[in-house]
């Protein structure tokens, strides 16, 4: 049994990788906060009718460690394993020195200090295996800084910083770590985009650039990916 464990699936990227994870036979852990979001992947996946998948939801805010430490024991307990973990929950606001210190603090919070809190409490298990793959979803907004998005990128660039140094450490041990940097992807959050969508990425570019992860040798390690839309080679 291959076990994935997806943040922010309820919908846009984690809804779609979701359900192609469980396409090609993982079964799965799912988190977001909204409940009513899970339960209609988890549906849409059940309906699929894949053989031998089976799916956990937990609705729960990655910033929340206690919550993360719950569903990852859960996870183990339950499937014995974890293959997979895809970094994907995360959160936009514009802003850099204008936005709140708040405002600030719930960026960094869900966007950085939620994907530490899952690493923290998913690493340890893939370390006793000896093998694993993370996906960390960064953005492009990690590589570069764009005006009016200054705590979002912030956020993004820690994200990146904080991939790189696993990637370094835990390579070595056969734990992939990948870090995927994409340019604006067609979902709900690229609303604020003046792109049309057909010049964006889309859910299933993500999908795919995992399964190309996935799929390559024990011996391939890919640091770091970004993935750019049409819109930005203008």
């Amino acid at each position: 049994m291959k076990v994935a464990i997806v943040t922010g699936a309820s919908r846009g990227i984690g809804a779609c990788v979701a359900q192609g994870l469980a396409e090609d036979g993982f079964s799965l852990a799912l988190t977001a906060r909204s409940k009513d979001g899970l339960d209609q992947v988890a549906k849409k996946i059940k309906e699929a009718n894949h053989k031998g998948v089976q799916i956990l939801t937990f609705p729960c805010d990655v910033s929340d460690s206690k919550a993360v430490n719950q569903m990852v024991e859960t996870t183990v307990k339950k499937f014995g394993r974890i293959d997979l973990l895809v970094n994907n929950a995360g959160m936009s606001k514009t802003g850099t020195l204008a936005i709140s210190a708040d405002d600030f603090d719930q960026v960094l919070s869900v966007n950085l200090k939620g994907p530490f809190a899952l690493l923290k409490a998913v690493v340890p298990t893939m370390k006793s295996q000896g093998d694993g793959t993370i996906i960390n979803i960064a953005s492009r907004a990690g590589k570069i800084g764009f005006a009016g998005w200054g705590a979002y990128a912030a956020s993004k660039f820690g994200m990146v910083g904080l991939g790189e140094s696993l990637y370094r450490e835990l390579s070595p041990m056969g734990i992939r770590v990948t870090t995927l940097c994409p340019s604006w992807v067609d979902t709900d959050m690229a609303k604020v985009s003046t792109f049309p969508a057909n010049q964006m990425l889309s859910p299933d570019d993500i999908l795919k650039s995992i399964r190309y992860i996935m799929s390559l040798s024990p011996a391939a390690a890919v640091k770091e990916l970004m993935i750019e839309c049409r819109a930005h080679l203008a």
